[in-house]
C-alpha cells in the first residue's frame, strides 16, 4: 500500500508571484487543446514572452489562469503538476519543511523520511 504523501487543493498559494512556470513546446500544445483554442489565441490572449521564454500571464498577483483554483487543471504545464514534489525535498529537509508549511496539500502526518520514501517512489515511476 502506497502512502499518499501530496494531494492538490488548488489552494493557489503556488500560483502567485510575480512570475509562472516557463512553458515549453508540450505544455503549450496541451493548453491549446485543452482551451480547445488555436495555439496563435491561446498565446496572444493568455501567455507572455520573454526572449525564448513563454510564460503565463499574471493578472492581480496570480497566474491568469488561476480563479478560486485552477481553471484549466487537467491542461496545466508539467512544472505546474510536478509541484511541490520537486526532487530537492529529497536531499533537504529544510527545503522540505518551509514546502510543506506553505502546501496544504502535502500530507503533515508524515515525517520527513516517509515523505522522502513516497516521494522517491513517484519519481522513480515517472522516470520509467
Amino acid at each position: 500500500m502506497e502512502i499518499e504523501i501530496f494531494a492538490c487543493q488548488q489552494c493557489g498559494y503556488c500560483c502567485q508571484g510575480s512570475t509562472t512556470v516557463s512553458l515549453d513546446e508540450n505544455d503549450r500544445q496541451r493548453l491549446a487543446a485543452y482551451l480547445q483554442m488555436d495555439y496563435d489565441e491561446v498565446e496572444k490572449r493568455y501567455l507572455r514572452k520573454t526572449g525564448n521564454v513563454v510564460q503565463m500571464k499574471i493578472i492581480d498577483g496570480h497566474c491568469i489562469f488561476f480563479k478560486n483554483g485552477c481553471t484549466v487543471h487537467p491542461g496545466k504545464p508539467w512544472r505546474c503538476t510536478q509541484w511541490p514534489l520537486h526532487p530537492s525535498m529529497l536531499s533537504d529537509e529544510a527545503n522540505y519543511l518551509a514546502i510543506r508549511e506553505s502546501c496544504p496539500g502535502i500530507n503533515k502526518g508524515l515525517s520527513f523520511a516517509e515523505f522522502c520514501s513516497g516521494l522517491a517512489k513517484i519519481l522513480q515511476k515517472n522516470k520509467a
